[in-house]
């Protein structure tokens, strides 16, 4: 396990541990704590109780204006954005190699997936899960048609990373190179696990790579910590 990654309160923090993350369970904060995990550098996890708001209270809001979780802090760096915060990771920590080599084709590739993950398939999840935010208040048949539109066009998504596996062979997104990607495909192929149809574990590519990174002790670990209870996927 990632050394000193045990619960605890801002002021309850070993000095030789500088990364904090900032988390909720089953968030997107799961892409970074993964990451941490396979990395096995010292961090700690510092929970921002979402179901009491405290991700809108002040001192939150100071890291992170927005109000969304999660937020790592490195000494006096504070990031927010979950591709920015795992981009930082495989940046600082090159021995774990979970990003292709800068000014590659590789690199470009994984830039690609990256921002597609952030920009596209985790948007439009959002969508999904808060259509309200998109119409006019009251507005409950627009709830309904927006949110219905959002899970048609993840369905649409998902056979994109289908294609993928299935071109790369595999066993990961990238092929036989295991990254940052991976993590983040994995947590937002988790938020399709209690559709009413089309989720990411039925599909035959998307189904066993699931598995794949079900096995990964890292990802194991995170579960545990988050207390995040079946169907994992």
């Amino acid at each position: 396990m990632g050394g000193k990654a045990n619960a605890a309160s801002l002021f309850d923090i070993e000095a030789a541990v500088t990364m904090q993350l900032h988390y909720y369970p089953s968030t997107a904060a799961m892409i970074p704590h993964i990451v941490l995990e396979e990395l096995g550098v010292p961090y700690q996890r510092v929970l921002v109780d979402r179901a009491q708001n405290r991700h809108k209270e002040p001192a939150y809001l100071r890291l992170n204006p927005n109000g969304l979780i999660p937020v790592l802090t490195d000494g006096e760096l504070v990031l927010y954005e979950s591709a920015a915060i795992v981009l930082h990771l495989a940046d600082t920590q090159l021995r774990a190699q979970l990003a292709p080599a800068l000014a590659t084709p590789e690199r470009a590739e994984f830039y690609k997936w990256l921002m597609w993950l952030t920009n596209t398939l985790q948007a439009t999840l959002m969508v999904y899960f808060y259509p309200e935010r998109w119409v006019d208040e009251s507005n409950a048949a627009g709830v309904a048609q927006v949110k219905a539109h959002a899970h048609a066009r993840t369905l649409g998504l998902l056979q994109q990373l289908e294609v993928q596996l299935a071109r790369t062979g595999g066993p990961w997104l990238l092929g036989a190179r295991y990254s940052v990607l991976d993590a983040y495909a994995f947590t937002l192929c988790r938020w399709t696990r209690n559709f009413s149809h089309g989720k990411a574990r039925e599909l035959p590519q998307l189904g066993p790579y699931l598995q794949r990174m079900l096995a990964r002790p890292a990802v194991q670990r995170v579960l545990a910590a988050e207390e995040v209870s079946a169907p994992y996927v």
